[in-house]
């Protein structure tokens, strides 16, 4: 028997540069999420300046109408669509359930002749 010997400064070398190289790399992964949310942050701000300036209107705006402009007739569409989108939701299904017993007693889910192991032809 040939007693293993063993160099521990190569031992103490691979572990010294594993534990480093760790750490390097959760402190440059820590400065890429620090970067990339003040990127994001950045880009969002500009996204909410560019919405924020005031669009010139030469028309008025279609939904700028004022309630006491609204007619019978936009009130009843307007009604019709809430009761046709609230009342229409779910189809009417029986709550009956019913099972089906099967005497089928050699399905191939239970059967030991579709196993994996089976070595005998």
């Amino acid at each position: 028997m040939i007693p293993l010997s063993v160099n521990w400064s190569h031992v103490w070398l691979v572990t010294g540069v594993g534990f480093i190289m760790v750490f390097i790399l959760l402190v440059v992964l820590t400065w890429l999420m620090q970067w990339s949310g003040k990127l994001f942050s950045k880009i969002e701000e500009k996204k909410k300046v560019a919405a924020s300036k005031p669009v010139k209107q030469d028309a008025p705006a279609v939904d700028s109408v004022n309630e006491e402009e609204a007619t019978d007739a936009d009130m009843a569409a307007i009604a019709m669509a809430l009761h046709l989108y609230y009342n229409s939701v779910h189809d009417v299904e029986p709550t009956r359930i019913t099972i089906k017993r099967v005497e089928n007693k050699g399905s191939a889910w239970n059967n030991k002749m579709f196993g994996m192991n089976n070595l005998h032809r």
